[in-house]
């Protein structure tokens, strides 16, 4: 790479960060007993009930070779409903989705006719990895999240077969990547202060350079510089597959705003240089954005957009957005 690139990637480096009781049966879910009725087949190992309307699970996945936590929010009654699968951004990773801790999902979705599922943990791009990385191990969430869960998920809290998926930042790539490797399975996709495309220097570089602020090394996931696996997660590359489905994008254009004054702190981290590297990474997201979204239109599809003109990589902005997008993706559930 040249100069100019290599300077891109460590900037982007520096900014690109943004997440046993078993419940007692409620009329919202079917029986939380834990089973297992396959050994090729995901299980709930355990469930707690938090509150009446969200449950924390921990799900025995063969294809992760570990337990990974889920937190489902879920109406109170039984009838059927809609799933909307919603993915964090990058950074460090507890068991509960950044989604509840920072902008209040569950408040958001208590009035909300819809099942809502949270992964917990490291994320990793949300996708299979190809070889085995000394921090991540070797994920296998595309596999986990299209073919292991949603069955349990429909199952358990009354689902009717309909998904959408939508994520944030390194999330909102990973939702347009899985809805167009699995178009057959969702209804509707958004992202949030994301870039959704994997190939070119610097697309790739954003994505390597998350990667590897996370601790991991992106060779491990889709192979080396230009490699095939880069392409074949791009979904600029298979917008076809977004046909007949809800499109959602938003960003801002990285201009500080007063919503800046509401992020929360870092420890030992002063307010001027998060809201400067959450600058320089919305601007470089909101640029990406747009440009997928000109290649939508230009492919006659026609994503809602919201592009706001201020706003930085923050979580005060991601909350207002996450209520702007949802009523777009409830159609289709």
């Amino acid at each position: 790479m040249s100069g100019a690139w290599r300077l891109v990637v460590r900037l982007l480096s520096t900014t690109i960060a943004a997440g046993m009781i078993v419940g007692v049966a409620q009329p919202g879910i079917a029986s939380s007993a834990p089973t297992r009725a396959s050994p090729s087949m995901a299980w709930v190992v355990s469930s707690a009930a938090v509150g009446h309307q969200r449950h924390d699970l921990w799900i025995r996945s063969p294809a992760m070779g570990r337990d990974v936590p889920v937190t489902v929010l879920h109406p109170a009654h039984a009838r059927p409903r809609g799933t909307l699968y919603l993915l964090d951004g990058g950074g460090r990773k507890t068991a509960v989705s950044d989604w509840i801790g920072d902008a209040r999902a569950d408040r958001y979705f208590g009035d909300k006719d819809v099942n809502v599922v949270l992964p917990g943990g490291q994320g990793a791009f949300y996708t299979n990895w190809q070889n085995v990385d000394a921090t991540f191990g070797r994920p296998q969430w595309e596999t986990f999240l299209t073919v292991e869960l949603p069955p349990l998920i429909d199952g358990r809290f009354h689902g009717n077969g309909k998904n959408a998926i939508a994520g944030l930042s390194m999330g909102g790539q990973a939702a347009f990547t899985l809805a167009t490797r699995r178009p057959g399975l969702y209804t509707g996709v958004g992202s949030i202060s994301a870039c959704p495309f994997t190939t070119g220097v610097l697309h790739e570089s954003q994505i390597r350079a998350a990667v590897i602020r996370d601790g991991g090394d992106p060779t491990k996931m889709w192979g080396p510089w230009g490699a095939p696996g880069w392409a074949d997660h791009d979904p600029g590359r298979r917008l076809r597959a977004l046909t007949g489905k809800r499109v959602f994008l938003a960003s801002g254009t990285g201009v500080p705003g007063p919503l800046d004054q509401e992020t929360r702190l870092d420890p030992g981290r002063h307010r001027a240089e998060k809201i400067a590297s959450g600058a320089v990474l919305e601007s470089s997201v909101n640029a990406c954005s747009t440009e997928f979204a000109r290649a939508m239109r230009a492919d006659g599809l026609r994503p809602v957009t919201h592009f706001r003109a201020v706003g930085t990589h923050a979580w005060p902005y991601w909350a207002q957005d996450l209520t702007v997008m949802y009523p777009v993706l409830a159609t289709g559930l």
